[in-house]
């Protein structure tokens, strides 16, 4: 992007209303010129523009800061800071300068809105688009010895969950280095030492989910809790919380800060599992953790202590049933014309698969590679009994089919007869949630399709069902004699039969969609918002045959095997 987009967007990225004449005044340019700059950024943030009577806002706020705000903030806690519009990774950044300027290098922070090499801890990479993720690494002079600084993640930690309890995010610390809302990660820290003599220059690195990442599962967001919280304020919560926090870990180590520590660390007291290159390594009791910063496990043979180093924490104990979950699963959607499946560890999908059922041998060979004794097999079904029993003569263990019930996990469901509702209707609905809080319309494109509603209290209303868009093809085709050709392409006025009958089905869906919106906007209120989410094989096509306003004003997204998130759900709450 140019300079002019990074003047733009700070601007907008408060989500408030900002006149079209001083936009353009900040920017230089003449009003008619503003829109055509607009064009060209990127499309994630291209479609949450709104314009009206000479005013622009953002349907919601992204983690973009402006360069005075970044420096006006960051000196009221003592800080000295840069803005990065696009750079390698802040932490890299600061790394060099602490090489090159270490007598310098104490309190200054960077701030980026993109980064190309963003890293997150054990090398793994940290990824996020423009306004998605907030992004920065502060530095920090330490004369205490090397050893104690083990425990520097966990005070930092603290201070970030502080924070953003204090902006109304109820996060907790997944040891040793997470921000988390339940199983879902909220941000992660990532910290690198420079040491000169006897002092170090810490290098802080910081990324908090602020706008759900897309295509990352078993993520959270800053948005999904509070949708208008503004950027500026986590990002003053921040300095703040670690200008406090810092001279104190100097001072005294961490040894002042573990209460707190231990009153928001999720697996406090749970029984948990230490892997390391996923092989299990420990399990028992997580008792917190001492003054090194090191966990406390309390195993069958005693209390011991681990560093973070490579290993990875799970949690093996549901809170609420205190069963032991296994360590994998196989989430299987069994699907009319295919099935879908995904392998899933501890709320995360791993990987995914599909197939005919003539072509059953990939999941067969999956199996082979992924599977073993101890993995537990979970699916849903609308296929019938013979492509399940072909599906259960492909795997070596029992499948648990589940069905629709009338009330899972606080959502209640309002189908009269629960034995005719259809297992991916509800798996869909259940998969939502890991989407969006809020109410939303869950439209699944298949064989059939199918428009369901679900309030922002979790009350499942039901829904409707239509054909799919081939079923309607095949209808006119079969039962229409002069129609019996190749669909076209949709039209908003179409002048050929063929892009007429592919303008009409696409219309056909589309109503569908509108309509059961329409409702459920009349059910829960104006003041709320109704996101619409897609799955299914059609679902791309629907999504661009639907009216580019309604798709601006609203939240619509296309996810990929709901039905397999709604499997991970129930999983992760059952």
């Amino acid at each position: 992007m140019s300079d002019l987009h990074w003047v733009l967007l700070p601007l907008l990225a408060d989500g408030l209303p900002h006149s079209e004449n001083r936009l353009a005044q900040a920017l230089q340019v003449k009003t008619h010129e503003l829109f055509a700059i607009w064009q060209q950024v990127p499309p994630h943030i291209r479609g949450l523009l709104r314009r009206q009577g000479g005013v622009w806002h953002l349907v919601r706020p992204l983690a973009i800061l402006s360069e005075h705000d970044v420096k006006t903030i960051a000196a009221q806690h003592g800080f000295q800071a840069a803005l990065l519009t696009e750079t390698t990774s802040t932490n890299t950044v600061l790394l060099n300068f602490a090489k090159q300027n270490f007598a310098d290098a104490h309190a200054q922070v960077r701030v980026a809105y993109q980064q190309s090499e963003g890293r997150g801890r054990q090398g793994k990479a940290w990824e996020a688009r423009s306004g998605e993720c907030l992004m920065m690494s502060l530095s920090w002079l330490f004369n205490r010895p090397q050893a104690d600084l083990s425990g520097l993640a966990a005070a930092v930690a603290l201070a970030a969950c502080r924070a953003l309890r204090n902006n109304g995010v109820n996060a907790q610390i997944k040891w040793p280095n997470d921000l988390v809302l339940g199983q879902s990660k909220l941000g992660g820290i990532l910290i690198e030492t420079v040491r000169l003599q006897s002092n170090s220059i810490a290098v802080i690195g910081i990324g908090l989910n602020f706008v759900l990442p897309k295509q990352v599962d078993a993520a959270t967001a800053i948005q999904t809790v509070l949708p208008k919280v503004q950027a500026v304020n986590v990002y003053h919560s921040l300095l703040s919380h670690l200008a406090e926090i810092l001279p104190q870990f100097n001072q005294h180590g961490l040894a002042p800060f573990l209460d707190d520590y231990h009153r928001f660390h999720r697996d406090q007291n749970q029984a948990v599992r230490l892997l390391q290159q996923m092989q299990i390594i420990a399990q028992g009791k997580a008792l917190g953790i001492n003054e090194n910063g090191m966990l406390r496990l309390h195993t069958a043979s005693g209390e011991k202590t681990f560093a973070n180093g490579d290993i990875s924490l799970r949690t093996q104990i549901n809170a609420d049933n205190q069963h032991r979950l296994p360590e994998y699963y196989l989430l299987l959607d069994s699907g009319n014309s295919k099935l879908k499946w995904a392998w899933a560890q501890n709320g995360r999908i791993l990987c995914k698969g599909a197939a005919a059922y003539h072509e059953l041998y990939l999941l067969r060979q999956d199996w082979q590679k992924y599977g073993n004794a101890q993995t537990r097999i979970i699916g849903c079904a609308v296929s019938g009994e013979s492509k399940q029993s072909a599906v259960e003569h492909a795997l070596p263990q029992p499948i648990e089919w589940l069905s629709s019930e009338r009330e899972v996990v606080g959502i209640r469901n309002h189908y009269r007869d629960i034995q005719e509702h259809g297992a991916d209707r509800w798996f869909n609905v259940l998969g939502s949630r890991r989407t969006t809080a809020n109410a939303c319309v869950i439209v699944s494109c298949g064989t059939a399709v199918t428009v369901d509603a679900l309030t922002d209290d979790n009350q499942y209303l039901g829904g409707s069902i239509l054909p799919g868009f081939h079923l309607m093809t095949e209808a006119l085709a079969l039962h229409t004699a002069k129609l019996n050709r190749i669909i076209g392409k949709q039209y908003p006025f179409a002048t050929t039969t063929a892009n007429a009958l592919a303008s009409g089905i696409a219309d056909a869906v589309c109503g569908a969609v509108l309509l059961m919106h329409q409702r459920l906007q009349d059910r829960v209120g104006a003041a709320k918002s109704v996101d619409v989410l897609i799955t299914g094989g059609g679902g791309i096509k629907l999504y661009r045959a639907l009216p580019a306003a309604f798709v601006l004003d609203n939240r619509t997204e296309v996810v990929d095997n709901l039905a397999i998130q709604g499997l991970l759900y129930w999983v992760e709450n059952e």
